[in-house]
């Protein structure tokens, strides 16, 4: 593997990406511009949970409807990632990030415009699967507009302003989700309409290059990751519903894994693939997408098993908890500031190792204290944890940006993008089984000590853990038989049973960050001080620059 070393940056043209246009880019204007595009899919990626039971009651959806209805965004995002950073850097970051704007808001207006009836559940679904999709095109495009923007000495501050900014948004989902819904809970899905009119106004005025390549697009590159991605997600999204031991999950799995190595095969071979595999030669470049994939397993499920864990164990309101996780992103957004000026002053390697040590070490003791049931003893551990992510997640994605080969932002930050999506799939997927595992054998236990039959117990118990973990329809056994009886007798055990179940999934988020911890070292510790020299371009009128 080959590292780039440092690079001087000793002449103007080297020290910002290359504008076209009579005027230079407004640098405030362009990152308000993408925060405020970008906010819109942080903030669906929560909001949607807690309008849920609205939602199923006025359009008489199933649970398992509702459940696609999450997963229909998430499916096609993790799917069009990297088709999305390819097509900005072909047709151009800002054209693309425009395109996915409209796209998504448009579909979002239509979801909360669906009618009652049989199609109803079709309906949200199709539309939730195109805001994936304006999502996948518009996210990747619009980080790429800020790279290209600002100066490589000032990226790191910028980038981290960005990551801060549109991460703690998602702490926002539940907190806003819960306001709207209490109008109709299809609001939740209109928010979005004036909050991209005033994306699409900053854009405007923001005077963004327009840049593109006009390159080949690799169709067969595309169709293929985006089958590989979408399947393998597809695999860890319904392990939860047809078992680990299911050969439906394992050949979802495995045959997206399968189709992800044909594709890499095949881009080896072609003149011009959609991702160019050559950048993970950079040995830098792949210590921070390992980290960043490590750390992800973490960063994004923490958001639902913190929430549930703040509802059931500490009795907590949907609002309460998203309060909870507030205390997450104190930490979160201030060290992520810090890691920015970190990344400038002195590379990307001291603020991996310090962001993942303080993350391991934080989600440790955030698991340790899961048993008090007392908030307040937690809070400390839990902005520790979030300082770790925010140490470490600017530096990394930006690096890797940095070493983008011949300056296609654009394409790396797909990767990127695509990277932290999977992992987060990954996550959610193993920890939400880990999870239910536990909280069942800890809650049998305990309806065991309390006099009801093994059998009841198991049963009672696998329905009270798949319910609090969001994959039942009711919350356990109701009545006033004794099996309910039980359940009621033992409601203050079964809370710490399932604190006790949360304890071990958090001990599995400090393990990511600790093997995070270890891949950092690989690091060369080499900075990027100058841009990439990019390739023949053409504004969007055809003129070469």
């Amino acid at each position: 593997m080959s590292d780039k070393g440092d690079h001087s940056a000793s002449s103007s043209s080297s020290s910002s990406a290359p504008a076209t246009g009579r005027f230079a880019p407004n640098q405030t204007l362009t990152l308000a511009a993408m925060l405020f595009a970008v906010s819109m899919t942080f903030i669906d990626q929560t909001i949607v949970a807690i309008a849920a039971p609205d939602i199923i009651h006025e359009l008489g959806l199933s649970a398992s409807g509702m459940q696609w209805v999450v997963n229909a965004y998430l499916l096609t995002l993790a799917a069009f990632f990297a088709l999305g950073g390819r097509l900005s850097d072909i047709f151009g970051h800002r054209r693309i990030m425009v395109t996915g704007t409209l796209v998504f808001v448009i579909a979002s207006a239509l979801c909360g415009a669906v009618p009652r009836g049989g199609g109803a559940q079709t309906w949200l679904i199709a539309f939730r699967a195109v805001q994936g999709v304006g999502a996948a095109l518009m996210f990747p495009a619009a980080l790429a507009v800020v790279v290209a923007v600002f100066p490589v000495e000032r990226r790191g501050r910028a980038l981290a302003l960005f990551f801060g900014l549109s991460g703690a948004l998602t702490c926002v989902g539940p907190l806003l989700g819960g306001w709207l819904t209490d109008w109709t809970w299809r609001a939740i899905f209109w928010v979005n309409v004036p909050v991209a009119i005033i994306a699409l106004a900053l854009t405007a005025k923001a005077r963004i290059p327009r840049n593109a390549t006009h390159e080949p697009l690799d169709v067969p590159g595309a169709v293929l990751v985006a089958v590989g991605m979408g399947l393998s997600v597809f695999g860890l999204q319904q392990a939860s519903a047809w078992g680990w031991d299911s050969a439906a999950t394992w050949l979802c799995i495995a045959g997206g894994l399968l189709v992800l190595v044909v594709f890499g095969a095949l881009e080896l071979r072609t003149g011009h693939p959609l991702i160019r595999l050559r950048v993970f030669r950079d040995r830098a470049f792949t210590v921070d997408v390992v980290v960043l994939f490590l750390a992800m397993i973490a960063f994004v499920p923490v958001f639902f098993f913190a929430s549930v864990y703040a509802q059931v164990s500490l009795s907590a309101s949907p609002n309460q908890a998203a309060l909870y996780l507030l205390y997450f992103f104190v930490g979160f957004g201030l060290a992520s500031q810090w890691g920015g000026r970190i990344l400038d002053r002195r590379g990307a390697r001291p603020a991996l190792k310090l962001g993942c040590a303080l993350g391991a070490i934080g989600f440790a003791l955030w698991a340790h204290r899961m048993t008090t049931l007392a908030m307040h003893d937690q809070w400390p551990y839990a902005a520790l944890a979030g300082a770790g992510i925010g140490f470490l997640l600017a530096p990394a994605s930006t690096d890797a940006v940095n070493r983008a080969i011949d300056a296609s932002y654009g394409e790396v930050t797909g990767i990127t993008q695509t990277v932290r999506n999977y992992a987060a799939s990954v996550g959610l997927a193993v920890f939400g089984t880990v999870l239910t595992h536990v909280t069942t054998d800890r809650v049998t236990r305990t309806l065991r000590a309390d006099g009801l039959p093994d059998r009841a117990a198991k049963r009672t118990a696998h329905s009270i853990a798949e319910a609090v973990t969001g994959h039942a329809d009711s919350s356990g056994p109701t009545g006033s038989g004794p099996v309910a009886s039980a359940t009621r007798h033992a409601m203050g055990a079964i809370r710490l049973d399932f604190a006790e179940a949360n304890r071990v999934v958090f001990y599995g988020m400090a393990g990511a960050l600790a093997l995070a911890f270890i891949c950092s070292y690989f690091h060369p510790g080499t900075r990027v001080t100058a841009e990439p020299q990019p390739p023949q371009q053409r504004t969007e009128d055809g003129a070469r620059v």
